[in-house]
């Protein structure tokens, strides 16, 4: 009986330790104060920050802790604290579009349901794509943040150079032909990609032509005539030598600033790294959209963004809602998240702003924003679902095997047999 007695307390007393050590409750207190934690990466950090200084102006009694604990930590921590119930969560979590799905599968509990709390008001103010990755059963679970409106960062010496007009380029037959004339008189490839460990050209051209990895109903749709038609093109490039193979993230970096690549196809997130890394070219960058595959064709994609989400173990889930709620659905958050911080805002309303007017001397006095918030609201889901990641390696294996000499058509569809296998998904037949 006394040993029994001991095992009883023990157990209490660390029910009562999972209790204290969850839902970051410490920053509580009873004079009214409430510290609010988040876990986010990055620029993500600093934007949470500022938006408090600006919320508490009206709201002096709510702080926040910021934890920058870096993009795969952030992941790991927070799976393994929903598979936990709850325990040693933040009440705010940065999560990217393409992960929403899979934790909202994965842990339907997990996450506060924000149209319960009365964020559906708000809908009308996101493009449709982030207000479909953002909720699950017509419920949102996820605010809309920052976006990748797609296009073609090229540098305008080297177009001038080959005599090519961005403006006479309507499709990627167009890009190509103008690619070839590049290469021959300037000796500079059309585009860079890593041909063998990332997709993000194919990625936006999918996006492009309203297709993705995977269907609506969560099918398998690599084999889609559209997913082939985007690996011809590819193909197309490659075999013409127009396509730059890089190493990695930092070899894309180093194509751009040493210019030996004309164009990048990226989200508008690049700007950033191009102002950064590359700061000798000021006044030699400007936009187009991607090309699009028919004339009068869809040239709106997508490329990255991210979302934040709160949590449902949250003894604080009010304060934390009401505070997201400003910071994502006020323009004047938004504008100073993306002026400070190079985050592209999902918010409609923030279009209306003059820095959407303004020319950017960086980029040649183009007023590049207004091209990239013209396309937001002509953006297809792309959806991710649970599997994405196995998606994506597929995809990858697939278009190396391209590169390596394979029909794009068979190559697919041999990923997609694989991607069946480790999914058990069904795969769409055409």
């Amino acid at each position: 009986m006394k040993k029994f007695k001991i095992i009883v307390l023990m157990i209490m007393a660390l029910s009562l330790f999972v209790v204290g050590c969850s839902s970051s409750d410490e920053g509580s207190s009873e004079d009214g104060k409430v510290e609010l934690v988040a876990w986010a990466w990055n620029v993500n950090v600093g934007a949470l920050e500022d938006a408090m200084t600006m919320y508490q102006e009206e709201n002096p009694n709510i702080s926040i802790k910021v934890e920058d604990i870096g993009r795969s930590d952030v992941y790991d921590k927070l799976s393994t604290g929903l598979a936990a119930g709850g325990v040693g969560l933040p009440d705010i979590v940065l999560v990217e579009d393409d992960r929403i799905q899979s934790y909202l599968e994965a842990f339907p509990k997990g996450f506060a349901n924000l149209s319960e709390l009365g964020f559906d008001q708000h809908k009308q103010n996101f493009p449709n794509f982030k207000n479909e990755l953002a909720s699950l059963n017509d419920s949102y679970y996820a605010m809309p943040f920052d976006a990748g409106p797609g296009g073609m960062f090229y540098r305008r010496s080297i177009f001038n150079e080959a005599g090519v007009d961005v403006d006479s380029i309507e499709t990627w037959d167009d890009f190509f032909e103008a690619g070839k004339e590049i290469k021959e008189k300037t000796g500079v490839y059309a585009m860079s990609l890593d041909k063998f460990k990332d997709d993000p050209t194919f990625r936006m051209m999918l996006n492009q032509l309203g297709i993705f990895y995977f269907d609506e109903a969560g099918n398998i749709d690599l084999t889609h005539p559209k997913a082939v038609q985007a690996m011809e093109m590819i193909k197309k490039f490659g075999e013409a030598d127009l396509i730059k193979d890089v190493d990695g993230w930092n070899g894309t970096v180093s194509a751009t600033v040493d210019g030996s690549t004309a164009a990048i196809p990226f989200g508008a997130w690049y700007y950033g790294t191009i102002i950064d890394q590359a700061k000798d070219t000021a006044g030699d960058w400007g936009v187009f959209l991607l090309p699009a595959f028919e004339e009068g064709g869809n040239r709106a994609s997508n490329l990255g963004g991210s979302s934040f989400m709160v949590l449902e173990a949250s003894k604080k889930k009010q304060a934390a809602y009401e505070f997201m709620e400003f910071f994502t659905t006020e323009s004047d958050v938004q504008i100073m998240a993306m002026k400070d911080y190079g985050l592209f805002p999902s918010l409609s309303s923030a279009y209306e702003a003059d820095i959407f007017t303004e020319e950017i001397e960086f980029f040649g006095n183009q007023p590049i924003w207004k091209l990239f918030a013209d396309e937001m609201a002509d953006v297809e889901t792309p959806y991710f679902t649970k599997d994405f990641s196995i998606g994506l390696d597929e995809a990858i294996k697939a278009q190396a095997s391209v590169f390596n000499g394979e029909d794009p058509a068979t190559a697919l569809q041999e990923s997609a047999n694989r991607l069946a296998d480790r999914t058990e998904r069904e795969l769409n037949q055409y």
